[in-house]
């Protein structure tokens, strides 16, 4: 019953711009902290972003001055603004709700960079 619905991927040149939404379902969205991983073919999965229940936010350094995450408890939706984008950003980019104890993730959305 749970569910975590990303969007808004897509192809980007370097230095453009997309914005991941990731529509949540099922579960108490805002007593979870909610992340945005990455995983690209032979690499690790790494955390992009986490945004606490409280509003606080923290980011991997890779990202750290392009990337914003914010979220709307009132649509049950978290986002992920993406700036001055690189061709290393291109990866699977996978909406995670986290509380601690239990987490749920989505299917994943495709960001491709490339000119």
């Amino acid at each position: 019953q749970v569910q975590l619905v990303e969007s808004g991927g897509g192809l980007a040149q370097p230095g453009g711009s997309l914005r991941l939404s990731c529509a949540a379902s099922g579960f108490v969205f805002s007593a979870y902290a909610m992340r945005w991983y990455r995983q690209a073919p032979g690499k690790e999965r790494e955390r992009v972003a986490i945004i606490f229940a409280g509003g606080g936010t923290d980011y991997a350094d890779s990202v750290k001055g392009r990337f914003t995450i914010s979220r709307d408890n009132a649509k049950n939706t978290v986002f992920l603004q993406m700036n001055n984008l690189k061709p290393e950003d291109k990866a699977i980019y996978y909406c995670n709700a986290w509380s601690g104890l239990a987490g749920y993730w989505g299917q994943g959305t495709q960001v491709t960079v490339s000119s």
